[in-house]
């Protein structure tokens, strides 16, 4: 079984923008209190946040440590929005498309391990 749900960030018409901490926070939060340990994997939708926003989220909840549950992305659109833009439908595109979205693929994969940097985000794919 693997568990898919939302983590738990302010309503888009919130005045107040949570912190990726307190994003963190809240979602483990309601995941240790409702999610029993023999659950082995959790996959996040991505819906309703920024690439990075969801990155940075996964990771911060990741750097907690201790967690029963392995954590990640089900791999919506926190991968898929960048390289679906870079490409446009245009052949020309393809390469800068793949680019990005190993990028992503890369980002998202270090923040499943609790590894990932903001500043990894402005070098290069």
């Amino acid at each position: 079984m693997v568990l898919k749900p939302n983590m738990a960030i302010a309503g888009k018409k919130s005045a107040k923008k949570s912190s990726v901490a307190e994003v963190a926070e809240k979602t483990l939060k309601v995941l240790k209190a409702c999610v029993p340990g023999a659950v082995p994997g959790i996959a996040f939708l991505s819906g309703g946040q920024s690439d990075e926003d969801a990155t940075a989220h996964l990771d911060a909840m990741n750097k907690f440590g201790g967690l029963p549950w392995k954590l990640t992305f089900s791999y919506g659109r926190a991968l898929q929005h960048a390289p679906q833009k870079a490409w446009s439908g245009k052949s020309e595109n393809v390469a800068a498309a793949q680019r990005v979205f190993s990028h992503r693929a890369r980002m998202n994969g270090l923040a499943a391990l609790g590894q990932w940097k903001a500043d990894l985000e402005k070098k290069a794919a």
